[in-house]
């Protein structure tokens, strides 16, 4: 003899069912909506509960109040130095050189790099004319260094080493920073134009010398 299914057990089961599935898809669509994702030009770095994390590929869950997250750019940046005239280089042997270079940078693609660019320069990575600032003044010292320590002569003919010197010099400073310099390329070099030349500048009576 067949038994008849109970209305009222089949609307029961239905119910629940629907609680589940429903239960399902609300989960799903938080999980999503705070699920995120790092992508090839930003990395982040999650902090709060749980520690320091960070995240080159792929996502992690992010939730309101117990994490911060710091975006980090991971697009190379291009920083024009340009030091001419009045402002020119002064080399070994006390000539006055307009130097134009270009240098690329980028944070470094691996952990420490992102970790360590979080720390020392937090959202300005996604700030191009902030980080551009902040290291401009840096290279055009290193690029002052440098230039004191090779003639003009030197500079002109061994632009392959004067550029090395610069990278190698910069090094270690950038590291700190979680940077790195991709390359450095000198794009124009040149003798001070002469009636840029004081008459009364000790270092510039000695490279007319």
């Amino acid at each position: 003899m067949e038994q008849s299914i109970n209305p009222d057990g089949l609307f029961s089961i239905l119910v629940i069912v629907g609680v589940v599935v429903a239960s399902l898809t609300l989960i799903g669509l938080i999980f999503a909506k705070l699920y995120t994702r790092a992508t090839k030009e930003i990395a982040f770095v999650r902090t709060g509960l749980g520690g320091e994390k960070v995240i080159k590929d792929g996502g992690a869950l992010v939730l309101p109040v117990v994490h911060e997250i710091i975006p980090v750019n991971m697009n190379t940046l291009r920083i024009e130095v340009e030091k001419v005239q009045k402002d020119a280089l002064i080399t070994k042997d006390r000539m006055r050189v307009d130097v134009k270079a270009d240098f690329y940078l980028r944070v470094a693609p691996n952990v420490n790099g992102i970790s360590m660019a979080a720390q020392t320069l937090g959202t300005r990575t996604t700030r191009v004319e902030e980080v551009k600032k902040l290291m401009e003044s840096k290279f055009v010292d290193v690029l002052r260094a440098v230039a004191a320590e090779m003639s003009m002569t030197e500079m002109h003919e061994q632009r392959a080493d004067f550029v090395q010197k610069v990278q190698q010099s910069e090094a270690n400073d950038l590291e700190k920073k979680g940077l790195e310099i991709e390359s450095v390329s000198l794009t124009g070099f040149d003798q001070t134009d002469i009636k840029i030349i004081k008459e009364n500048n000790a270092l510039d009576d000695e490279g007319r010398a």
